[in-house]
């Protein structure tokens, strides 16, 4: 019996709905591709919004997306980028930092790098300057601390500001508010119920607040909320969370969490818990080997995700993770798509046996979820090398690079062996099998107590590494002060014609979520496609003991370019993210990307 038009087109249709909904994220708006006035923003026509309106359709006839020409590629999301088998380059930028860089942050507008380390040993590779106030260690014996463990560093010229700190540092947490102060919470003894202000000034210093929390904070994470306020979470003997008070207030509430309760083994495994806002405004938090979904509003478990197998992720098992880029369109789904990503990582036992000069292999599976999917799952596969206590940097370009770290052990003092010198670039938009890329070694060992940061002039800062017991020079990894910059593969000079440049006064300062706003570009191409340009907006990291708080990246839709406003000038026109759920309030570095190579970035403001 033959089967009618009708009955055909619902099995189609019924097929190409299953395929997507088993795809790996191929659509971000997984059923309007179906329609036929869709068409992807950025890619072919755009869709025409009007505030309140239906989107007015596109003609039916598609616009063909041109083929990149020899020596690009498209990724499965459609972008183009071109390539090069440049394996990126490293510099010795400072010979002697004075303070070893086991904190870093990048502080907006003023393009200077915070780095501190721990007043608990009482020394540095620097002294305080003539004048300044030392440290008071004991006011009974007026014993004094003259060394820096605070150093202001200047990204361009390598010039050192240092900074006097009262209150122990060490291993504490951090992140910029609204404003670009430094916020930074927690640490070690008298320093564990501290807040501390940094703002963002040539001449400004640390203000600090020793009682400020409610519990001790050691080893904890902080993350910024939708309203640009603060919540820390977790610590050594510390199974629950707090929201940070206005500056100069003391906090007095707790809360307790169970994750942290139930993920705490004998070799703890739970410290310093990846915490990463979700696009619908809630919590996502991962603990050894567990993570949930929290609400900031109602501080319930909205959702628990599945394990993910294999050996503990978290402190010491310190492997590395990262927010996957959130790429906006002109028109977005209620709940836009949200990717985590957790590389490496230790055996569960490896502490233990690092105790015993036992040096366990590193993890080397590499896991990715889609937190906001309807059924959650961890898909894996394998990285080039093992790596424990490497660093995730999220690059202009929406790319990953993972740096610094070992092959074996764990995180902590002398527990970690086999030093990875190759960086490793992780590229989210191809498909599996083709995302990982290994690049150019250093010279340096990264251990234990290593950063990394994203630099406004696209290369990435990379310092520490201290796998003692303070500051020693005569050890098997030794006390590391040196300073390198690592320029990445779409800095190569064969791609130099194509790189963007912001024009002077092309971008905003500031802008208010959802505006309409435009960006400036010089370049050295008469017209170009949409979907070879795109804007990006990058949130400055606080990096410490492989954890890269508040670490975030936002893909900005692009509704249309006009081409040589003035000669070799064109004009990128898009919307500023929807809301705080999206891109907290606060400074982002505004990148322009053509064809995978990132201008140097501007900082912008989310107000």
């Amino acid at each position: 019996m033959g089967v009618s038009m009708t009955t055909r087109l619902v099995l189609t249709l019924s097929v190409v709905v299953l395929l997507i909904a088993s795809s790996e994220a191929i659509f971000p708006l997984p059923f309007l591709p179906l329609l036929p006035w869709f068409r992807f923003p950025g890619r072919g026509n755009p869709i025409e919004t009007n505030p309140g309106k239906t989107p007015t359709p596109t003609p039916t006839t598609p616009t063909p997306t041109p083929t990149p020409p020899a020596g690009e590629k498209r990724s499965k999301s459609g972008d183009v980028v071109a390539q090069t088998n440049w394996p990126g380059k490293w510099e010795l930028f400072v010979k002697n930092s004075g303070v070893s860089a086991m904190h870093a942050i990048l502080m907006p507008v003023i393009n200077k790098v915070q780095i501190y380390d721990a007043t608990i040993w009482r020394v540095s590779g620097m002294k305080l300057p003539p004048g300044m106030q030392c440290h008071v260690i004991d006011a009974k014996t007026k014993k004094e601390d003259c060394w820096a463990h605070s150093v202001l560093l200047d990204v361009e010229t390598g010039a050192m500001k240092p900074l006097l700190l009262n209150t122990d540092t060490w291993c504490s947490s951090g992140g910029l508010s609204v404003n670009g102060t430094l916020v930074s919470t927690g640490g070690f003894g008298g320093g564990a119920n501290t807040a501390r202000y940094l703002r963002d000034c040539e001449n400004c210093p640390w203000v600090e607040y020793p009682k400020a929390l409610a519990s001790r904070r050691w080893y904890s994470t902080q993350a910024a909320l939708p309203d640009g306020s603060f919540i820390v979470v977790g610590g050594r003997d510390a199974q629950n969370y707090e929201y940070i008070p206005p500056e100069g207030v003391i906090n007095t509430k707790l809360y307790d969490s169970a994750l942290l309760r139930e993920t705490t083994d004998k070799e703890e495994n739970n410290l310093y818990p990846f915490v990463w806002l979700n696009t619908d405004g809630n919590l996502f938090i991962f603990a050894n080997d567990r993570s949930i979904l929290l609400s900031p509003k109602t501080n319930q478990v909205i959702k628990e995700f599945p394990r993910l197998p294999g050996g503990a992720r978290n402190y010491p098992g310190a492997a590395s993770s990262a927010l996957l880029p959130i790429r906006l369109y002109l028109v977005n789904p209620k709940i836009i798509p949200a990717e985590v990503l957790i590389c490496g990582g230790a055996k569960k036992d490896a502490y233990y046996k690092a105790g015993k000069k036992i040096f366990e292999p590193a993890l080397q599976d590499c896991a990715r979820m889609n937190i906001n999917s309807q059924n959650p799952v961890w898909k894996t596969e394998m990285m080039p090398t093992p790596r424990v206590m490497g660093d995730s940097v999220i690059l202009p370009t929406g790319d990953i690079l993972f740096v610094n770290g070992a092959k074996s052990g764990c995180s902590g003092w002398e527990y970690g062996k086999d030093p990875i010198l190759k960086p490793l670039l992780y590229m989210p938009r191809l498909r599996r099998g083709q995302r990982f890329k290994e690049l150019a070694p250093s010279t340096i060992p990264r251990m234990y107590h290593s950063t990394a940061i994203a630099l406004p002039d696209g290369k990435v800062l990379v310092g520490g590494s201290n796998t003692n017991n303070g500051y020693k020079y005569d050890a098997e990894y030794p006390t590391e002060l040196r300073i390198e910059k690592f320029s990445p593969p779409y800095l190569d000079p064969a791609l130099a014609n194509q790189r963007p440049r912001i024009v002077a006064n092309g971008s905003p300062k500031h802008v208010r979520f959802g505006q309409k706003f435009s960006v400036r570009i010089q370049l050295n191409q008469t017209k170009f496609h949409k979907n070879e340009v795109r804007l990006t907006m990058l949130a400055p990291s606080f990096t410490t003991h492989s954890i890269s708080m508040n670490m975030r990246m936002v893909l900005l839709g692009v509704s249309n370019v006009a081409h040589n406003v003035s000669p070799n000038v064109h004009e990128i026109q898009t919307l500023a993210p929807p809301s705080g759920n999206i891109a907290p309030p606060g400074y982002y570095l505004l990148f322009a990307v053509y064809k995978g190579v990132p201008s140097v970035g501007e900082w912008i403001q989310v107000v």
